[in-house]
């Protein structure tokens, strides 16, 4: 698992870098009723794992692993399967893709639009949709990998928009 202090001191250089909500594909867009309740820089890994496919063995997504830290660089949730969400107050949220879009950066992975059910009270209660955007990395391997079980943890970073 990341450190949050690994996460702090990358904050500046993440949303410096990042344009949230701009150019984002119409179809990543939350209905117009939604409200914001927040934007967070993610930084992690994608866990890819080698299974065994039609007498071949190939590499598939496993699960995220990050942590998602506010402008002012405090820790705000972690991410990981489910896809989840959970926030230190004990609120959580599980997101069904609703859409993807291919990232504009090379070597990125998707863009995505989620739809989420909540679970506890707190930061996260209410939430319904969230979007991931200005990815950066995170594309798995490619080809035939050594032997099943095999993991390789690609990094990444990412906006998390989250919406009422």
């Amino acid at each position: 698992m990341l450190t949050r202090s690994l996460c702090s001191f990358a904050v500046l250089a993440l949303f410096a870098g990042s344009a949230v909500a701009q150019d984002i594909p119409a179809k990543l867009v939350p209905p117009q009723e939604s409200l914001l309740i927040g934007k967070y820089a993610a930084k992690g890994v994608q866990i890819y794992v080698c299974g065994a496919k039609g007498g071949a063995n190939e590499w598939g997504f496993k699960a995220p692993e990050a942590e998602l830290i506010d402008a002012q660089g405090r820790w705000f949730a972690k991410h990981y399967a489910g896809p989840t969400w959970e926030a230190p107050d004990g609120s959580k949220i599980v997101g069904k893709i609703l859409a993807s879009e291919p990232a504009p950066k090379a070597d990125a992975i998707s863009w995505l639009l989620l739809s989420t059910e909540s679970s506890g009270s707190g930061v996260l209660a209410g939430a319904h949709f969230v979007q991931r955007v200005n990815t950066s990395g995170g594309v798995g391997p490619t080809g035939a990998c050594p032997r099943p079980g095999t993991e390789r943890r690609v990094g990444y970073t990412a906006d998390y928009i989250f919406y009422k």
